[in-house]
């Protein structure tokens, strides 16, 4: 990697800059002047992708997972793409100068990976009509900006159905990072699964109002074994509460990757994210000239997401239980908001023979039965 393109991004974001390089000859048309509908990509030439992310690649959580998904795209097209991610970009100003740096250097494709990327992702792309934006959990889209996400409901609902399964104290914690619907609603389809299998049990959340801090969510995960929580979960990115939960003897599950290295014991399974399909398949179109703007929200039954291997300290009646809820989303005959569905106040906000719509989970902000406490507001 050239130097000077190191201290360039790490100017831009404080950011840690690592470039990955296929075959191919660089790209001598920076602004990415294409006609629409065409590839961007001279015959010979690799596609260069860029990728943006807000932790480092070594959090084996939601950045490693993309960084994953990153790798498996450029071992699919050998020779045909040459990548380039930013890690530990903030959200915002940040991130907005490490987006066009990215569009100017010629990355044809460009992958912004956090929520907060949203607005400066739809800025940047206004600037770059000819370079191609796919931005991961957001809702804003233009010509030449997509959007993408899991349906991280489903495999928190399996979690969920495992908890309540191997709860004694039926309190569960659940670590945070910040009060948005994506993390709301992977909160409530966890408390539906829990409380299918165990209508008895609650579910406590502390909020760390960030993606990555390992000694935050250390922290939280302490404060709710405090309350009482014998099984722990998380929407964060580091391994900090499943090592926690090692330490102390308890259960927890991971998120993003497969956590199972980090407790062997207390690691029963993990809502895992699976890019690498999608990544390719987004890297082809633009090289065949087929790419267009929409919404992509993708399940288990389409590769996206999943649960990792079941710890084997799970009773076979439980994970026969769990497997076949799973085979159940992918057949598309179960939802994690089935009504009825409750809020915590007793109201029913989904009628039986129902489902929770996708706009109405994308501006999910209150909390289904069996969750205590209330939604704070998120800091800005």
């Amino acid at each position: 990697m050239d130097r000077r393109q190191f201290i360039k991004y790490a100017s831009l974001a404080g950011a840690s800059f690592t470039f990955v390089a296929c075959s191919g000859d660089k790209s001598n048309n920076p602004q990415g002047e294409v006609s629409p509908g065409t590839s961007p990509v001279a015959a010979n030439e690799p596609l260069k992708v860029g990728f943006v992310y807000v932790g480092p690649v070594g959090d084996f959580g939601w950045t490693y997972a993309h960084d994953l998904g990153r790798r498996e795209m450029e071992a699919n097209l050998q020779g045909k793409v040459r990548s380039t991610f930013v890690e530990n970009v903030n959200e915002g100003a940040d991130a907005e100068r490490v987006i066009r740096q990215l569009a100017l250097d010629g990355n044809k494709l460009i992958f912004t990976t956090s929520f907060g990327y949203m607005n400066p992702t739809i800025k940047v792309a206004k600037d770059f009509p000819n370079v191609y934006f796919e931005h991961c959990t957001g809702y804003k889209r233009a010509a030449n900006v997509g959007t993408y996400l899991g349906r991280f409901e489903e495999p928190r609902y399996l979690t969920g159905m495992i908890a309540g399964k191997m709860t004694k104290s039926n309190i569960i914690g659940f670590v945070g990072a910040y009060p948005i619907p994506e993390v709301i609603r992977g909160i409530n389809s966890f408390a539906q699964g829990l409380r299918v299998v165990n209508p008895k049990a609650k579910v406590r959340v502390v909020w760390v109002q960030s993606w990555y801090d390992p000694a935050k969510e250390r922290e939280a995960a302490q404060a709710l074994i405090n309350l009482g929580a014998d099984v722990l979960t998380q929407h964060t990115d580091s391994a900090a509460v499943v090592q926690l939960a090692e330490e102390k003897g308890i259960f927890a599950f991971g998120y993003n990757t497969d956590m199972s290295r980090f407790g062997a014991k207390a690691h029963l399974t993990s809502a895992i994210n699976k890019w690498g399909k999608f990544y390719t398949d987004k890297a082809l179109s633009v090289m065949n000239g087929t790419w267009k703007s929409e919404d992509v929200w993708l399940g288990i039954g389409q590769g996206m997401v999943d649960i990792s291997p079941i710890n084997p300290i799970v009773p076979q009646d439980v994970q026969q239980l769990v497997m076949a809820k799973r085979e159940e989303f992918i057949r598309g005959t179960a939802h994690p908001f089935a009504g009825p569905v409750k809020d915590q106040k007793g109201a029913v906000r989904v009628q039986k023979g129902k489902v929770l719509q996708d706009k109405e989970q994308l501006a999910m902000n209150w909390y289904v039965e069996g969750i205590e406490g209330s939604i704070p507001k998120a800091e800005s």
